[in-house]
């Protein structure tokens, strides 16, 4: 009998499929819905200390390989999301709870209010690439996340994951300054800096001209970042960025990920993306005679 629970920093998942932040998390009922279709825990869209309209159209852009958003981080404000949150912990899975902020006092508020709320776990991003003031912003800087990871660590009780950019020579200082702080486990990685040009129009696509590049475009990115943090660090490793498969979440635990996000393919594939990947991870489990979905991780680096 093959195994896909997972268990590590503290949570525990029936499979190692989570859903992504920023795509279909807005509403209570819309994560449970998620959860319901088989992802292993959901992620909630980042939330912040107040509301944010986020930027005017156009914020998406659909590629063959992917999409280029710029949404801006819109949202309700962590007041206005206990609602949502009420209803999401509802559904099957674990509910981690994403916040942004730009100080570690703003993210200490923020996840104690999540973790009243309910959530398992807490996500920082310190990774979007198009929130000025947020995000990549301050997740370049080594001693600027190390002091939000302990400041948060201090706060609440439940883990704390840390999302990270790809967008940066440093990105191993970063895992270790995670460590350092006492994180629970790296999320790697966010969306590349991108953008894309109308020659229609001839200026660029999206309002904000640059956004976050997702899908099977940056896979391979997404790969090598887990990769080396995984001989870098010594916690936990998230991986996200282009998984649509079976073979590709696989490729991301072979680099040394213990579970997988799931984001654009929840588009492009529809809410069954999450049962095709357990499906085929249980198939190649039993072709190779392998119990636990663990035996899996980072078997790449041997």
């Amino acid at each position: 009998m093959t195994s896909l629970t997972v268990t590590f920093a503290g949570l525990s998942l029936r499979n190692p499929t989570m859903l992504a932040s920023g795509i279909m998390d807005e509403t209570g009922a819309s994560m449970r819905r998620m959860a319901e279709a088989g992802a292993g825990a959901v992620v909630t869209k980042s939330i912040g200390r107040e509301a944010r309209d986020g930027y005017p159209n156009p914020t998406l852009v659909e590629l063959d390989d992917g999409y280029i958003n710029a949404m801006g981080l819109p949202g309700p404000g962590i007041d206005a999301f206990e609602e949502e949150m009420a209803e999401a912990v509802k559904g099957p899975s674990p509910v981690i709870g994403s916040l942004f902020a730009a100080t570690p006092d703003d993210f200490a508020f923020l996840a104690q209010r999540m973790q009243r709320y309910g959530a398992a776990a807490v996500e920082l991003n310190m990774s979007c690439p198009h929130a000025k003031g947020y995000g990549m912003e301050i997740g370049v800087d080594p001693d600027m996340v190390r002091s939000i990871v302990r400041e948060v660590k201090r706060a609440v009780d439940i883990p704390v994951l840390s999302k990270l950019t790809p967008n940066t020579h440093r990105l191993l200082e970063v895992g270790k300054a995670v460590e350092e702080g006492g994180g629970d486990a790296i999320v790697a990685v966010n969306t590349v800096k991108a953008m894309a040009i109308s020659v229609d129009a001839r200026r660029p696509v999206l309002y904000n001209r640059t956004g976050g590049l997702s899908g099977p475009a940056i896979k391979g990115v997404g790969l090598r970042c887990v990769y080396e943090l995984y001989a870098a660090v010594d916690v936990p490793i998230i991986g996200v960025g282009g998984i649509e498969t079976a073979d590709d979440a696989l490729e991301y635990m072979m680099a040394g990920a213990v579970a997988v996000q799931i984001g654009s393919a929840v588009g492009r594939k529809g809410i069954g993306v999450f049962d095709q990947v357990t499906n085929g991870m249980t198939k190649y489990l039993e072709a190779n005679g392998m119990n636990s979905i663990g035996e899996v991780v980072g078997l790449a680096h041997e």
